[in-house]
């Protein structure tokens, strides 16, 4: 474990900052978007422009870094979206805030991608799985912590939208320093809609779904706190707790969907989750909140490993060497539903109020039920044996973090170099290494100085 970590600390540390930012600045939007008295609907209309962003990141951003490279890009996406960020304070118009959101969505998108394919870079065969976990717990626990930045300043000021620009920044420097060259990326193959379709026609309908759900629920979760009368520091917790359920929750629902049917798992999960959305309509309103944040902590314990869940599910049914191609497309459905998600839910909590909002998301939960027990009416379950094991996936990556997969055909390494003695962050990373093998000295003061197109050299190498 501890040596998985020093070969990929710096880029999870920007990873943490991005993520702190990024999980304050949604939660923000939303009181933000509620006290300058936009209706629910436009507000939801504006929350759905990070999905789309990201979306269209996702596809494009991976052709960008093919001609221009890893940190360039990374550097210019994070000015990108720190930029946006202050933006927000100065014009608090819904249409620029749209617009703004579409920026921040398509640079979060590359930033993803840019850390995900030097943490696939940097990974082995025996350490990606544990490699994977480590992005899992930084994502969550970053999402988590930055809800209870919301309490630091007044959400009509500008403080918030500083030290979400900060964050970002600072997320620059320890990828900026990382070892150069940088990997070479190969975004990941996607299956057809229809043949994803025809191999798992639950884990397509289940993903996408839940894309709804949760794109719903972290865009429009602040503004159904402040409708509700919740405080900041309440506001604060209901979305952390939910968060830190899903972290909590998410190996053990995988574990047992190892040992048993996975249909059967997903189905009883899925159900509880609408049960659990269900029971905080009869709580939300009570004097104390500890009922409403037991149950909301339950909520999201359920609800987000069935993302990972529809993955599981679809990869039984694939070869090892179509997992990540499913996977990127499985992803990628479940932004489609993302960006429905927050627009849907804001026209009925314009229409309904406050209730309109966990009752969407029962209602979300119930359809997959439903669909999965027609599927196990309709064919066969994959034997045990058959199944692979349950990975958990961050709920917000990109498709190259599908590569990471340990249950996905293994790639060709190239042998390590040993490290240094009695130095500090040693080691090549296998690109660095490849461009060492083709360099003669000759090359070395070409090496160091570089030219407009090269990343230059780094302080530490990503291996070591």
């Amino acid at each position: 474990m501890g040596a998985a970590l020093s070969v990929c600390w710096p880029l999870l540390l920007g990873i943490g900052f991005l993520m702190l930012g990024n999980g304050l600045q949604g939660s923000l939007l939303g009181i933000r978007a509620n006290l300058e008295g936009f209706p629910t609907a436009v507000t939801g209309f504006v929350m759905s422009g990070y999905y789309l962003g990201f979306l269209i990141g996702s596809i494009v951003a991976p052709k960008i870094l093919a001609t221009v490279g890893h940190v360039r890009v990374f550097a210019a996406l994070a000015s990108l979206a720190s930029s946006s960020a202050l933006l927000h304070a100065v014009i608090p118009d819904p249409y620029i805030w749209t617009v703004f959101r579409i920026v921040t969505g398509f640079s979060f998108a590359g930033l993803y991608i840019v850390s995900e394919s030097w943490l696939n870079d940097a990974a082995t065969n025996e350490t990606r799985g544990r490699i994977l976990s480590f992005y899992m717990f930084i994502v969550y626990g970053a999402m988590a912590a930055g809800q209870f930045l919301l309490t630091v300043s007044d959400p009509m000021g500008y403080n918030l939208f500083v030290i979400i620009s900060v964050l970002v920044s600072l997320a620059l420097i320890p990828t900026a320093l990382s070892a150069s060259p940088a990997p070479s990326i190969e975004t990941p193959k996607k299956l057809g809609i229809r043949r994803l379709f025809a191999i798992s026609p639950l884990g397509v309908v289940g993903m996408t779904v839940v894309g709804v759900a949760q794109g719903a629920f972290f865009s429009m979760a602040a503004v159904y706190g402040s409708m509700i009368g919740l405080t900041l520091p309440q506001i604060s917790l209901f979305i952390c707790v939910s968060i830190i359920g899903g972290a909590v929750l998410q190996m053990p629902i995988g574990r047992l969907s190892d040992r048993f049917d996975r249909r059967k798992v997903l189905t009883v999960v899925t159900l509880l989750s609408a049960a659990a959305a269900t029971l905080v309509l009869f709580v939300e309103g009570m004097d104390s909140k500890i009922p409403f944040m037991v149950v909301v902590t339950l909520f999201g314990g359920l609800s987000m490993p069935l993302y990972s869940l529809c993955i599981a599910h679809t990869n039984d049914h694939l070869e090892p060497d179509e997992m990540v191609a499913a996977s990127s497309g499985l992803i990628l459905m479940n932004g489609m539903g993302a960006v429905a998600g927050p627009f849907l839910i804001s026209l009925l909590m314009a229409s309904y109020g406050a209730m309109a909002f966990f009752s969407f998301l029962t209602v979300a939960h119930l359809f997959i039920g439903i669909f999965a027990i027609v599927r196990m009416s309709m064919s066969e379950p994959t034997p045990l044996e058959d199944q692979n094991d349950f990975v958990a996936m961050p709920v917000r990556s990109g498709p190259i973090a599908a590569t990471m997969n340990p249950e996905a055909e293994e790639w060709d390494e190239e042998p390590d170099l040993e490290p240094e003695p009695n130095t500090w962050f040693t080691g090549l990373s296998k690109a660095s290494m490849s461009i060492l093998e083709d360099s003669g000295d000759d090359d070395d003061e070409e090496a160091m100085h570089g030219d407009l197109t090269d990343d230059g050299p780094a302080l530490w190498g990503r291996n070591g």
